[in-house]
């Protein structure tokens, strides 16, 4: 069983999600402090950025996966959404990339960063 990769996606998909519940966590918490209305004020307002902040992540992932190129994946022959020069399947997590001089290297997410 060889190394696993995540697509970059769903890993912000990810984030998001546990901003979510993070959030929700938060807004919980505030309601064991009732005695003091400043503290439960500040627990459920925390939670509700939390929240937010999600909703504008989700927001944004959306808007970035409709200008991702779309590949058929070579191993489960899927198609699946590549952010980047590499990237992983969203199926099956095989290793993707789009560039030639890239063809048989080793699997490196830093491949995607601008060389100064």
């Amino acid at each position: 069983m060889g190394i696993k990769y995540s697509n970059k996606i769903n890993k912000i998909r990810t984030f998001a999600l546990v901003l979510i519940f993070a959030g929700i966590a938060i807004m919980y918490i505030g309601l064991f402090f009732q005695q003091s209305p400043f503290l439960v004020t500040a627990f459920m307002l925390l939670g509700f950025l939390a929240i937010i902040a999600s909703t504008v992540i989700y927001f944004w992932i959306g808007m970035l996966s409709s200008k991702t190129v779309q590949v058929q994946c070579p191993n489960c022959g899927k198609q699946t959404k590549m952010l980047g020069r590499v990237d992983a399947c969203m199926y099956c997590d095989e290793p993707l990339t789009l560039d030639k001089s890239l063809e048989g290297k080793e699997f490196d997410e830093s491949y995607n960063k601008k060389s100064k």
